[in-house]
């Protein structure tokens, strides 16, 4: 239906509209668009890591930053925490296929970046010379 040159569109649901503040999605959407979530999924895609040894692929995160990030990611379903009996503990992570389903895309998005990072350094050059 048509009102002038305006369309009448039906609202989307809100449970899962990330664009509505009330959308449950959108706090998944924000532990997988982190700083770290993203890198943390991707990671992970090529098999389960210890916990030190995500910490040393992920330059920069803190040990802290790591278990927050974790913790979320775990809550979400999208990573599974394994803790082997033993001292002291040792922790595994791991994708679960839910997790696995989502490193399709972001590594496309992590791949896109890695090949237009010169475009948008040469981008940001220009704006910050005032051009």
């Amino acid at each position: 239906m048509e009102v002038g040159n305006l369309e009448t569109r039906e609202l989307p649901d809100p449970l899962s509209d990330a664009f509505n503040s009330d959308c449950p999605g959108r706090e998944v959407f924000t532990h997988v668009t982190s700083r770290w979530g993203m890198l943390i999924m991707v990671a992970l895609r090529d098999g389960p890591l210890r916990f030190y040894l995500l910490r040393d692929r992920i330059g920069g995160i803190s040990e802290k930053m790591l278990s927050q990030s974790l913790r979320g990611l775990v809550r979400d379903g999208l990573v599974h925490r394994e803790v082997e009996p033993s001292v002291p503990p040792k922790v595994t992570y791991s994708l679960t296929s839910l997790g696995t389903g989502l490193t399709g895309p972001l590594g496309s998005l992590l791949g896109w970046i890695a090949e237009h990072t010169l475009e948008v350094m040469a981008a940001q050059e220009r704006h910050d010379a005032g051009l």
